[in-house]
């Protein structure tokens, strides 16, 4: 990798400096875009419909993000739905990209080089040189629509614009006017996971419009033009999906998707060509793009509400506003060089869940065939739940942050469970997954109720959940498209997943122990809700089965450990060892996945003193990895335990270590924002061990000074002098004056507002 030095080096030379002092010019997007990050340089506003990016990478490929910064060539400027800092594939997306004489359509032919100098990269618009295409590329974006500019670097006899579909399964149409300077086209959507390659049963469908006279248009399928015709449907193949290497989630997935896979896409490409004639040094041709995903008329009718006008400038501006309100939020006081990985951690964690619902509120009926549904008036449907991920951390910040608009997120999902049947575990692609273990959606919506969010459907949740924790679909069709826990019955009759049911009908095989760990927390939350809510035998259910984790941590070996329909233990054992009953980490990982009882856990392994010790051993033998999820809460539970300075040191050196300002500057893949908002809850000194259980356990604040405007119109104040310059030992830790004796602080207080002051050792 020495080789990727200099670009590094020169790349870093180019962005913003801590001169500019507001939030969202510290925010460096193209952090995480090289290594194991999967991010890429995403530009609009907070939570948009559909983001733009630079491409450096064609097609719609699973575990393939639409830039790495190693890569040398841009091939366009994309409208991307990509979860971002996932290994999933993008959908709905286009590609625009210009060039003067000779037309190119082909990506990889068509691409230019460009020098890292020229490249600016913010949050709310994107700046870079062509010279390949003797033209520089510009973007910004609303929610739904962006604004594109060309400006052309020197006389040409022709200047051209290639507008490309990128179709996973090489489907669709364009379509291109002349007359009406214009390009239209459907990007049919293909599911992931649960599905797999089938359709979605909807599309992203864009309206295209060029403020410039064209002069001439064809289509073409990769590099085989067709001058003057106006559609071209799909890419004259069989549609399909095309296999590629299956690419692993866990750490190293990312990295190898980036350094196996080529940069042409595995289908031809296909797409519509404008020709606009003579062009002059410093001429700009600007395009504007509105997207649905509900039909055509819907593009059109967000575009002209979003960008009424050609004034790119003016929508930078609003987009710009958007993420200063957003990210402002938060208020790093002083200069300590580590606010750039905070501010681009918190933009990071504002990516998604999406927007999917248009202007006009209309939406794409969840799990259905596209039918147009409508939300209520004032409130927007989402989709692109990365729920393994972001219950741990991104929806607690949004919690604290903005609540209502966590509320409306959480309404969205359990308004999907309404429309198919079953609450979604994990639902991206507007479809049911079974992607991942748990299920998540539960813990996350009761989360927000026990902090006294509401503004969603209660009752309607209860229901969902319970279904969910308690029956199988009955039509198999039904559960091998994703709906209801995976391996629910075996759980069931068991207390467990026994290693002889093997969830053959999951994308992730196997993973029983994970499985059972998971779904306990998430029954033990329920009992949690369903007591709240007068469900008392319900209750009294949920709570044996949130105990259910003594069913696979074996009290001999005090590790987690695969078991079998008989009862006794997987043969031959070794916790450090990757297993497969264990979900993207080790046994030494998951035996700490109990945050809902991590008392009766600490007494199940021996006591107080052997469970510190173990966590020790740990974190001694590097069997800590912060590049995937379960790891992320166990630096806390030494606080929980009563050893509240090994949590302050070992959070301060994963803050230090794992997160850094550069491409390669995230250890894991992003997931949603999951591994950003860690950062930026831990940076504040506090982390939720248990979502579902309103109550923050204490570690040591990154910056001396730090000021949270809560929505209520409250300041919550984290005062530790020294964190900037290398102290994280605490010596006493008081909220409003009062000293903290438990590393704990409830919700209920912080959003009261007030005074969290870390006094820290010297």
């Amino acid at each position: 990798m020495s080789r990727l030095i200099p670009i590094v080096v020169a790349s870093l030379l180019s962005l913003p400096s801590l001169s500019q002092t507001t939030p969202e010019d510290l925010v460096h997007p193209l952090t995480g875009t090289q290594n194991e990050g999967q991010t890429y340089p995403a530009v609009g506003v907070p939570f948009a419909m559909t983001h733009w990016t630079p491409q450096t990478r064609a097609g719609e490929i699973k575990c393939v993000a639409p830039y790495y910064f190693p890569d040398t060539r841009i091939q366009g400027l994309r409208a991307t739905h990509f979860l971002s800092g996932s290994c999933v594939p993008d959908y709905g997306s286009v590609t625009l990209m210009p060039g003067t004489d000779t037309l190119k359509t082909d990506a990889v032919e068509r691409s230019s080089s460009f020098d890292r100098t020229s490249e600016h990269a913010t949050p709310y618009s994107y700046t870079v040189d062509l010279p390949d295409a003797h033209a520089t590329a510009y973007v910004t974006a609303t929610s739904r629509a962006g604004i594109l500019r060309f400006t052309f670097t020197e006389d040409s006899a022709d200047g051209w614009i290639v507008f490309e579909n990128n179709a996973r399964a090489g489907e669709g149409w364009v379509n291109v006017s002349a007359a009406v300077k214009e390009v239209t086209a459907e990007v049919p959507i293909r599911r992931e996971y649960a599905g797999s390659g089938k359709p979605a049963g909807y599309s992203a469908w864009y309206v295209a419009e060029f403020d410039h006279p064209v002069t001439s248009v064809g289509t073409y399928i990769g590099a085989a033009a067709h001058d003057g015709v106006t559609k071209q449907v799909g890419d004259g193949k069989p549609a399909g999906v095309v296999v590629v290497p299956k690419m692993m989630t866990s750490t190293g997935g990312a990295s190898a998707a980036a350094a196996t896979n080529p940069v042409s896409a595995p289908r031809p490409g296909f797409g519509a060509y404008l020709h606009f004639g003579a062009v002059h040094k410093g001429e700009t041709i600007t395009v504007r793009v509105g997207s649905s995903f509900v039909s055509e008329a819907e593009a059109r009718r967000n575009l002209h509400a979003e960008i009424a006008d050609w004034d790119a400038k003016r929508i930078e501006a609003s987009a710009h506003k958007a993420w200063h309100d957003a990210l402002g939020r938060i208020q790093i006081a002083g200069n300590d060089p580590a606010k750039t990985v905070f501010y681009t951690s918190l933009y990071h964690a504002m990516l998604q869940p999406r927007t999917y619902s248009d202007v006009s509120g209309t939406y794409p009926r969840f799990h259905d065939h596209g039918t147009p549904e409508h939300v209520a008036a004032g409130q927007t449907q989402f989709d692109d739940f990365s729920v393994w991920d972001i219950f741990r951390a991104q929806a607690p910040l949004m919690m604290i942050l903005d609540p209502k608009l966590e509320a409306s997120m959480l309404q969205s999902i359990i308004t999907k469970g309404e429309q198919g049947g079953y609450l979604p575990i994990f639902p991206a692609w507007n479809s049911y997954t079974s992607e991942m273990v748990g299920d998540h959606s539960v813990s996350m919506i009761i989360d927000a109720w026990e902090k006294g969010i509401r503004g969603f459907d209660t009752e309607s949740a209860y229901t969902l959940m319970r279904k969910n924790a308690l029956t199988i679909p009955q039509n198999r069709a039904e559960y091998l498209d994703g709906k209801g826990r995976r391996g629910l019955d075996s759980y069931l009759k068991y207390g467990y997943i026994p290693l002889e049911d093997h969830i053959d009908d999951a994308f992730h095989r196997n993973e029983q122990v994970s499985r059972t760990l998971e779904y306990a927390y998430d029954d033990a939350m329920l009992a949690r809700f369903a007591k709240a809510l007068g469900h008392t035998e319900d209750a009294a259910l949920f709570a044996k089965h949130g105990e259910n984790w003594r069913n696979v941590i074996d009290p001999k070996t005090g590790f987690a450990r695969g078991r079998n329909s008989d009862g006794s233990w997987a043969a031959p054992f070794d916790p450090t060892a990757h297993a497969s009953w264990i979900t993207e980490g080790l046994p030494w990982q998951y035996t700490f996945f109990v945050p809902q009882n991590v008392p009766g856990l600490m007494e199940y392994l021996g006591g107080r003193e052997k469970f510190v010790a173990k966590l020790d051993e740990l974190f001694a033998k590097s069997y800590y990895e912060h590049g995937n999820e379960p790891s992320h809460h166990i630096a806390y539970l030494y606080a929980v335990a009563g050893a509240p300075e090994k949590t302050q040191q070992h959070v301060r050196s994963i803050l230090d270590s794992q997160y850094k300002d550069g491409p390669d500057g995230l250890a894991g893949n992003d997931d949603a924002g999951q591994m950003s908002a860690w950062y930026v809850l831990s940076a504040l000194g506090l982390y939720q061990v248990c979502p579902g259980v309103p109550v923050y356990t204490l570690g040591v604040p990154r910056f001396d000074d730090a000021t949270i405007s809560l929505p209520n119109g409250q300041k919550l104040h984290v005062i530790a002098k020294g964190a900037e310059a290398g102290k994280f030992t605490v010596r006493e830790v008081t909220w409003n004056g009062k000293k903290i004796t438990d590393s704990q602080l409830t919700h209920d207080a912080l959003k009261q507002g007030g005074t969290l002051r870390f006094e820290l050792a010297q």
